[in-house]
C-alpha cells in the first residue's frame, strides 16, 4: 500500500495541535507577542545586582518568557514534522527560532551579571526578598560555571551563534525527512513492496528474507549516494560542538555537553569500558540468532526478523492502548488516569503519511505532551507508544509538581521512565502468556531491546565520541573515515556470527541523534536504571512505586543523579549496568533452554 497523504487520515488519529493555539494565525500573535519581550529582558541589562527584588523581577519574567517559548517553539515544530514538505511550516519553525535567537542575545548579560553578586549579598536577598528562595538551586547551578563564562560582550556574541548550531541538524532533517525517496523494493514472490522511513522497520522484521536482503540493500544504496555529503554535514555539527567548547573552556565537546546536564564525564566512559568488558554476552545472543535461523552467513538485515518462528504478534493501535494501560496498571490510578486522556485526547499522531518526520518521539507543551508515531501494528508499535508515554507522563508529572525554573528536567534521566514503561510492558506479557513459543517470543523480544537500546546505543555513543575526537584532533570527519570506524566497531560490538559489509558501515548516515550533543549514551544509562526500577515497581511494594513517581514529579529540582538515588538507584557506580546485563543473561539462558 502506498503512503496516504495527511488529509487522508482519519482525524480520530491526527493530534490535536489546536490545544495549544487555535488557529496559525493566533500561533502568529503569540510570536508577536513574544517579540514584544525582547526590549523588557533589555530593561534589565546592568541592573541584576542592584537589590534582591530586582532579580526576583529579572527571573519571575524569565520564567514566563520561557513558557510562552516552549509553546512557539513546541507548535511550529509540531507544525512542521506534520509534514515536512510544507513551506509555511518550515518558515514558522524558521521565525520561531529567530526569536529565541533575539531573546537569547538580549538576555546574555545575566550570566555575568549574576556571578557578579557577592555571595553574602545574595545570601542575604534569600532571607530577605519573599520568593527570590525558590531560585537558590537556580542559581547556585549558574554560579558553579564561573569558569566557563565569558565576558557580557563574549556572551553576546556567543548568543547569537547560537542560531547557526542548529544549521547541521536541519540540513540532515531536511534531507532524511522530506528530501530523500527509495525506489520499491522487491519481496520473495516478486510483489514491488514502497520503501519508506516507516516501512523500513516492518520490511527488516519480515519473514521474508528476500524482501529483508533488498529492504537492507536499497535504503544503503540510496545514502551511500550522498555519503561525502551526509559526512560533511556531520562533520559541521561536530566542529560546531568544538567551538562553543573551546570557546567556554571545556577541553572537550563532550565535557560541555555532560556540564549541562549535571553529569560527571566518567560516566559516560564508565558505560563505555563496563559495556566492553560484557561483550562476550552479546556475541553468546548473536551466535544463537545464527543458529536459530539456520543460515549459513548472518547478515545485518538477518538482526531483527524473530528468532522463534511460527509466532504473530502483531496488535492494532486500539488492542495497543488496551494493552498500555493494563501494563502501566502497578504505577497506580492516578497515573492511569493521566494516561488514559493521553490515549484518547488528542495527544498523539498515530500513523505515517507522506512528508511525516521519521521514527517517534515525545514533546511538552505547557498545555499537556503530544506524542509522534508511525505506527505499523507490530509489537515494536506497542512498546514504542508505551515508551513515548512514559516520557509524557515524566513531562505532565514534572510540570504539575514543579515551578517553571525547574520543569524541565535533564537530558539524563529523560529515557528513564520511557524504558521503565518498556520494561512494564514486557513483565506484563510474559507474566500473561501460558504458550511456550510465545513465552520464548516475547523473552527474544527483550533480548533484542536490550540489544538495540543498551548494547548497540552504547555502540553508537562510542562512534559519535570517535568521531568527535576526530575534530577535536584537527583530522577531518569523512566519509572513509566514519565508515572505518563504524565497521570497526560493528564488529567489536557483535563479534564474529555477524558478517559485516559495506551496506552496515553506512549506518552511521541515517541517524538523527548524531546531532542532538551526546543524547544516545543516556538511553543505554537510562535503560539500566529503568531495568532497576521496574523491578522495584513490581516486587518492592508501595513504598517503591512512590519513590518513583517522586522520581518523576523532581523535574531538575536535585542532579540526575540524586533524583535517581531518591528512586533507589545509584547511576555513579556500574552497579546497574553490570545487573542489567546480569539480567540480559538470564534471559539468554531461559531462551536456550526453551527454543
Amino acid at each position: 500500500m502506498a503512503v496516504k497523504e495527511r488529509s487522508e487520515q482519519d482525524a480520530r488519529y491526527l493530534w490535536k495541535l489546536e490545544h495549544i493555539y487555535p488557529t496559525d494565525e493566533a500561533w502568529q500573535e503569540a510570536l508577536e507577542q513574544l517579540k514584544s519581550c525582547i526590549p523588557q529582558v533589555r530593561s534589565y541589562e546592568g541592573r541584576l545586582g542592584e537589590s534582591g527584588e530586582t532579580l526576583l523581577a529579572y527571573l519571575q519574567l524569565d520564567d514566563a518568557i520561557s513558557a510562552q517559548v516552549t509553546d512557539v517553539l513546541e507548535y511550529a515544530m509540531l507544525r512542521g514534522d506534520s509534514d515536512t514538505r510544507v513551506a509555511k511550516y518550515q518558515a514558522m519553525n524558521a521565525q520561531a527560532r529567530s526569536v529565541l535567537l533575539e531573546l537569547s542575545t538580549a538576555g546574555a548579560f545575566e550570566t555575568g551579571e549574576l556571578l557578579a553578586i557577592p555571595e553574602e549579598t545574595l545570601a542575604d536577598w534569600y532571607e530577605t526578598v519573599e520568593g527570590l528562595a525558590l531560585y537558590r538551586r537556580h542559581l547556585e547551578v549558574i554560579r558553579s560555571r564561573r569558569e566557563h563564562t565569558l565576558s557580557p560582550a563574549e556572551e553576546k556574541l556567543l548568543a547569537a551563534a547560537g542560531d547557526l548550531s542548529g544549521g547541521p541538524d536541519d540540513i540532515f532533517s531536511m534531507f532524511n525527512d522530506a528530501d530523500l525517496t527509495f525506489p520499491d523494493v522487491e519481496d520473495g514472490e516478486e510483489n514491488l513492496r514502497p520503501l519508506s522511513q516507516g516501512t523500513y522497520g516492518k520490511y527488516i522484521e519480515s519473514k521474508d528474507r528476500t524482501l529483508r536482503k533488498n529492504t537492507y540493500e536499497t535504503l544503503y544504496a540510496s545514502y551511500g549516494q550522498f555519503r561525502n555529503t551526509l559526512a560533511a554535514t556531520l562533520g559541521a555539527q561536530t566542529k560546531q560542538l568544538w567551538f562553543f567548547a573551546k570557546a567556554r573552556r571545556y577541553p572537550s565537546s563532550l565535557a560541555a555537553a555532560v556540564a549541562e546536564t549535571e553529569v560527571p564525564e566518567e560516566i559516560y566512559h564508565n558505560l563505555l569500558s563496563t559495556v566492553e568488558q560484557h561483550l562476550p554476552s552479546l556475541h553468546r545472543y548473536v551466535a544463537l540468532r545464527k543458529k536459530l535461523l539456520g543460515v549459513e552467513t548472518l547478515h545485518p538485515y538477518d538482526m531483527y526478523t524473530p528468532i522463534v518462528g511460527d509466532v504473530t504478534m502483531d496488535t492494532p493501535f486500539e488492542d495497543a492502548k488496551a494493552l498500555v494501560l493494563e501494563a502501566l496498571k502497578p504505577l497506580g490510578e492516578d497515573y492511569l488516569s493521566v494516561v488514559r486522556q493521553g490515549l484518547e485526547g488528542g495527544w498523539i499522531d498515530v500513523y505515517e503519511n507522506a512528508g511525516k518526520r521519521s521514527g517517534g518521539y515525545c514533546a511538552g507543551p505547557n498545555v499537556h505532551p503530544y506524542i509522534l508515531l508511525n505506527y505499523q501494528d507490530k509489537l515494536m508499535d506497542v512498546f514504542t507508544l508505551i515508551h513515548e508515554m512514559g516520557h509524557a507522563m515524566h513531562t505532565w508529572l514534572s510540570n504539575e509538581n514543579q515551578p517553571q525554573v525547574y520543569k524541565h528536567y535533564k537530558i539524563f534521566v529523560a529515557e528513564v521512565a520511557s524504558t521503565c514503561n518498556e520494561c512494564l510492558l514486557m513483565q506484563y506479557l510474559l507474566g500473561k502468556t501460558t504458550d511456550r513459543r510465545e513465552r520464548a517470543y516475547l523473552i527474544n523480544y527483550y533480548l533484542e531491546q536490550f540489544r538495540t537500546t543498551f548494547f548497540r546505543q552504547t555502540q553508537l555513543a562510542e562512534f559519535e565520541l570517535r568521531v568527535n575526537e576526530l575534530t577535536w584532533s584537527g583530522q577531518g570527519v569523512t566519509a572513509e573515515a566514519c565508515c572505518a570506524i563504524y565497521r570497526g566497531l560493528q564488529d567489536k560490538y557483535f563479534g564474529p556470527a555477524l558478517e559485516s559489509d559495506d551496506n552496515i558501515a553506512l549506518e552511521w548516515s541515517r541517524i538523527p541523534h548524531f546531532y542532538y550533543n551526546f543524547y544516545l549514551y543516556q538511553y543505554a544509562t537510562g535503560f539500566a536504571a529503568a531495568v532497576a526500577l521496574s523491578q522495584k515497581i513490581l516486587h518492592g511494594g508501595e513504598e517503591a512505586v512512590e519513590a518513583y513517581l517522586g522520581f518523576l514529579k523532581g523535574g531538575c529540582s536535585r542532579t540526575p543523579i540524586e533524583l535517581l538515588k531518591g528512586a533507589g538507584v545509584d547511576m555513579s557506580t556500574p552497579e546497574p549496568l553490570e545487573s542489567a546485563i546480569a539480567v540480559f543473561d538470564g534471559l539468554l539462558d531461559e531462551l536456550e533452554g526453551l527454543v
